[in-house]
């Protein structure tokens, strides 16, 4: 198999202008970035609108884009918004981090403008991407729409008509925010134009993307509120138990995620038939799918809704094996990885393998006490070839925080592995970059933070914490041409160059 390695960084991280992240010239001048350095791969986050504590694991839809990621240089040059417009809008003062409260306050007018000037009910090319999405973004631009006219309100609060889509109040809602809804179906027809466009340059350069889905979709979702038979909900549409994980190293109460969960019963029913487009529409979106949390599919934890912490869940049995069975005759032949990480029994390992999946490796545990799993399977010497290996992921500190917070007996430990006693201990992360760069491991995916030593101001998020996080952005002229000779030569050292 080829040997490739690639760079996770999420589109907000970007230093376009305006605020955030998006599909500006800086996301293509990422992509020739990842070329000059040899590499395969970009991996990034999920790109769905975000909600309540800006995670794109809490999206407002499984199958819609986030506003934000729109390039508004675009609009611009569309003659639908002005540069004057959008530089006298303020997006927060600190061009190295995004304030999602004045993004919130300031992006959605601009889109708004762009919208209004467009004539976009006149564009034949919107009529058909409409008509062509319609089995979920109908349901959605509604959602959205609605969620104004109750002031952001979660739908669960929503009055009792809408909130139970009786269809009076369907088609009342449909008619009287027309204009509302047709908003967001234009946001959603710009988003995938230039999403599109973003791709198929980076495939065009050799640069495969690696896109990040949740197992779980957000409570406050289009997804649960039209389709509340697919989820564990009482005849009120309020939920009977939420996703979580147990307490462990990390958390001695656990993770209290409060998404719904499936009913595993109904889906298996119907052939999976909901995973199956959900699966089906992220290909036409990512080249290779990386699934958050698979452990769900063989078992999943099950925690009382209500309660205040994971404490008292209890794990239930997943759909298994069959789930994959009717994805791959559906779908056939996809690239999948697994995300296999934290407490993982032999019957996880078990589905990994029958499915054929890369799963993950993550050296930053194979060194820390307060990880669950068995340290040396993420041993660099033990890594098979059919897995992804990582320094961090989104959820980690960066390995150079990493590095700093472990006890002396695990800097030891990792020294020792690493016979290295001597480099200081702000450039041992390219020691442990290439650590796993030379493993067996196919594909090496490496924190942009970690090849450029930076420490956890820089991380992406802490789990079971809000507030602080999914803010870091990249800063104008921070990929250097010296950054890229560093990770190019890293690169071609261990055959894993892309050319």
């Amino acid at each position: 198999m080829k040997r490739e390695s690639g760079i996770l960084l999420s589109i907000a991280s970007l230093p376009s202008r305006y605020g955030i992240g998006c599909f500006s010239k800086e996301a293509y001048e990422f992509v020739d970035q990842l070329k000059q350095a040899g590499q395969s791969c970009w991996q990034i986050l999920p790109l769905g609108p975000t909600s309540y504590g800006d995670s794109p694991y809490q999206s407002f839809s499984t199958f819609a884009g986030n506003p934000y990621f729109i390039s508004l240089e675009d609009l611009i040059e569309e003659g639908v918004l002005t540069r004057k417009e959008c530089e006298s809008a303020d997006f927060g003062a600190h061009p190295g981090a995004v304030d999602y409260a004045k993004i919130y306050k300031e992006r959605f007018p601009l889109l708004r403008l762009a919208y209004e000037r467009s004539n976009i009910s006149q564009d034949e090319e919107f009529k058909q991407f409409a008509a062509d999405n319609k089995w979920w973004l109908e349901d959605y631009a509604l959602f959205m729409a609605v969620k104004s006219r109750f002031d952001g309100k979660p739908w669960t609060q929503w009055a009792e008509d809408i909130r139970l889509r009786w269809q009076n109040a369907l088609d009342y809602y449909r008619r009287e925010l027309y204009y509302d809804i047709e908003f967001h179906e234009y946001l959603q027809f710009k988003f995938i134009r230039q999403w599109n466009k973003l791709k198929s340059y980076a495939n065009h350069n050799g640069i495969r993307i690696v896109g990040d889905i949740p197992i779980y979709v957000a409570m406050d979702s289009a997804d649960a509120w039209a389709h509340p038979e697919l989820f564990e909900l009482d005849r009120d549409n309020v939920p009977t138990a939420v996703a979580g994980c147990p307490p462990d190293g990390f958390s001695s109460t656990g993770q209290l995620w409060g998404n719904p969960l499936y009913r595993w019963d109904y889906h298996r029913q119907t052939g999976y038939q909901w995973w199956i487009s959900r699966l089906s529409y992220c290909y036409r979106l990512y080249d290779v799918v990386r699934i958050d949390h698979f452990r769900g599919f063989d078992e999943y934890y099950s925690i009382p809704a209500g309660s205040d912490t994971a404490i008292g869940g209890h794990w239930e049995q997943g759909p298994g094996i069959g789930f994959f069975h009717a994805v791959k005759q559906a779908l056939g032949e996809k690239e999948i990885i697994a995300e296999d990480l934290g407490y993982v029994t032999d019957s996880v390992r078990q589905l990994v393998k029958d499915c054929s999946f890369p799963g993950m490796k993550v050296l930053e545990f194979a060194f820390d006490s307060r990880d669950s799993g068995c340290a040396s399977d993420y041993l660099p010497h033990n890594y098979p070839e059919n897995c992804v290996a990582y320094t961090g992921t989104h959820d980690n500190e960066t390995i150079t925080g990493w590095f700093n917070s472990i006890t002396p007996a695990e800097q030891t430990l990792a020294r020792d592995y690493l016979c290295d006693s001597h480099t200081p201990e702000n450039r041992l992360y390219l020691s442990f970059i290439s650590l796993i760069m030379r493993s067996q491991a196919r594909l090496c995916i490496i924190p942009l933070q970690d090849y450029m030593g930076l420490d956890n101001d820089c991380r992406v998020n802490t789990p079971s914490t809000v507030g602080a996080n999914w803010k870091w952005r990249l800063l104008p002229g921070q990929v250097t041409k010296e950054l890229l000779q560093t990770i190019g030569a890293v690169t071609l050292r261990y055959g894993r160059w892309n050319w």
